[in-house]
């Protein structure tokens, strides 16, 4: 393991390695193969017992500097790169599991996950029991004597919860299975759960780790036994491998995760408190809310609440398609963990693969409107473009100009239209970043 110089020093400077050349940044090794000095230090590195790299499938210098890195940040004995955040989860369960056995799930998991463990390792023979993600008694009662993996995702995607990694550490290790954390909402930035009592972590290091929406990656961590002797051998098998490219460009996003992930969930933050405040939003689902129902779980759990709103609007399908169709700077898709505020209906897109049977169980509703909040200053992302939106929208349905002067929304019944109100806009801090009427709006579609 590194040495643990702090979660920002370690994301700048775990884990480099340097050639001969004593280049400053990492280097990326663009190879699919490597040379060996003779036939002896061939067989030698093929088998093991030799140190050195062999092929790029299972081992290159750039995606080790990566999978140190990332070792480092979230205190882990060992971490193997895959080529995606569900590629990560496919390894861990291929290698750990076998047939007849049984996994607890959270079901309130991302929709891929739901399939992977209900639709395709059904077919190998393991069977999964899905359980709400935050009553410890069903995790319990769901225990079998053949269980051997417990996996979730906290907080939750997409409503936020938070499971109880500590309290379902103890279930797990009482009836000697294992504990998996999808760690991609926080990111080691936020929370670490191996050091709650998780065995191992996994990542879609697309999100959050990236940072930017540039490259696929995954990751799993955890003690060497279980990463190198189990998920390793399968993947140098298997090929789920991380390409040398994604990795630099992770390592690069890495440098900046725990600046990009407190400035994000600040921002979050503040949205989410402005959310709470609209007529037309049912709900409002986030952990840096004191009216959040595990708001002191999430204390202690996490150091800041992330940068993942979501929210429920009055009207159902319909209401949150006007709401997301109405954004301007907002950008619309399912992915997440950008620079650059992304939005989505999770029911129709993330989780519109899973029955409706299941959403409803994971508590997904109609009317469910993710924000992954970005970078952009917090006003200008949402006051600006849901006002801009809301007059575009309301044209598109024949129901006249927004209110006059451009201050405020004025709010109407759902049956008009509506999407947000906005009490009084903007505010003082934030006026010298508004785009006002009188000048050029940008030409983008969303």
């Amino acid at each position: 393991m590194e040495p643990d110089y702090g979660l920002a020093t370690n994301g700048v400077r775990a884990g480099q390695m340097r050639t001969e050349f004593n280049e400053h940044a990492e280097a990326l090794f663009l190879t699919s193969n490597f040379v060996f000095d003779n036939a002896e230090q061939a067989a030698a590195r093929f088998t093991g017992s030799g140190d050195g790299f062999v092929y790029s499938r299972f081992s290159n210098p750039t995606v080790s500097m990566l999978q140190a890195r990332l070792a480092a940040l979230e205190g882990a004995q060992a971490c193997v790169a895959t080529a995606s955040g569900m590629s990560a989860i496919l390894a861990t369960a291929i290698a750990l599991l076998r047939a007849g056995d049984h996994v607890v799930c959270s079901n309130a998991v991302f929709g891929a996950t739901v399939q992977l463990f209900s639709g395709v390792l059904s077919r190998f023979g393991v069977e999964t029991t899905f359980v709400a993600a935050t009553a410890l008694a069903a995790w319990e009662r769901a225990l079998r004597p053949n269980t051997k993996m417990l996996f979730l995702e906290t907080p939750s995607n997409p409503l936020g919860e938070i499971a109880d990694i500590a309290a379902i550490s103890i279930l797990a290790k009482r009836r000697g299975a294992l504990l998996v954390v999808d760690n991609c909402f926080c990111t080691p930035a936020l929370q670490r759960p191996l050091e709650l009592g998780a065995d191992l972590v996994v990542h879609s290091a697309t999100k959050y780790l990236d940072g930017q929406g540039r490259v696929l990656g995954g990751a799993v961590l955890g003690a060497r036994a279980l990463v190198m002797d189990g998920v390793f051998g399968f993947l140098r098998t298997a090929g789920a491998s991380l390409s040398p490219f994604n990795a630099w460009v992770i390592l690069k996003g890495l440098e900046t995760l725990e600046l990009r992930m407190f400035a994000q969930s600040a921002s979050a933050l503040e949205l989410a408190r402005w959310l709470e405040k609209q007529p037309a939003v049912a709900r409002v689902l986030y952990l840096g809310l004191v009216s959040h129902p595990q708001f002191a779980l999430g204390k202690r759990q996490q150091r800041a609440g992330g940068a993942i709103v979501s929210f429920e609007v009055r009207g159902g399908r319909e209401a949150a398609w006007r709401v997301i169709d109405a954004t301007r700077l907002i950008s619309i898709t399912g992915n997440l963990g950008d620079v650059k505020t992304t939005i989505t209906h999770p029911g129709t897109t993330t989780h519109g693969r899973i029955t409706p049977e299941a959403r409803a169980a994971a508590g997904i509703s109609e009317g469910l409107v993710r924000l992954a909040v970005g970078l952009e200053a917090p006003w200008p992302t949402c006051a600006r473009t849901l006002r801009a939106g809301s007059a575009r929208a309301n044209r598109a349905r024949g129901l006249g100009p927004p209110a006059a002067g451009g201050s405020s929304l004025t709010q109407k019944t759902a049956k008009r239209g509506t999407l947000l109100s906005i009490a009084t806009y903007p505010p003082r801090s934030y006026q010298s970043g508004i785009t006002h009427r009188s000048q050029k709006r940008p030409s983008t579609s969303h």
